[in-house]
């Protein structure tokens, strides 16, 4: 029988991972809505390509967290049906293939393409 304190310090990183990754889409949301709404008042569009510059780092952010949350919940599912050692907060390595693979999935690329979509089409336009 897996240890419960253990299985709750799982939970809790997986829990901060999920609540960073869901602050992450709001300030993406935010800064390019901002960026893409002075972009409209100047002349110069150059906020609104800083905007889709900003969009993408917070994509990758957010696919990243993802994947450490997956790797954690992983690591929950091995505690659970063998007995790990207690107390072990190694989650697997988080590699490119598993970013990737979060920056794909449908928490992060729709979200993220759409604002991304929106504040090129402000830089674009004349």
């Amino acid at each position: 029988m897996p240890d419960v304190e253990y299985l709750k310090m799982i939970q809790g990183v997986v829990g901060r991972l999920a609540s960073n990754s869901f602050l992450i889409k709001g300030w993406s949301v935010t800064i390019a809505a901002g960026l893409s709404a002075f972009a409209r008042t100047e002349t110069d569009r150059s906020l609104a390509w800083i905007a889709v510059g900003v969009v993408a780092v917070f994509m990758a952010l957010d696919a990243y967290f993802l994947a450490v949350e997956r790797a954690y919940r992983e690591l929950y599912d091995t505690a659970l049906g063998a007995s790990a050692d207690c107390y072990v907060m190694t989650a697997e390595r988080v590699g490119p293939r598993q970013i990737v693979g979060a920056l794909v999935s449908i928490s992060v690329l729709p979200l993220h393409a759409a604002v991304m979509a929106g504040a090129t089409v402000v830089a674009l336009s004349t």
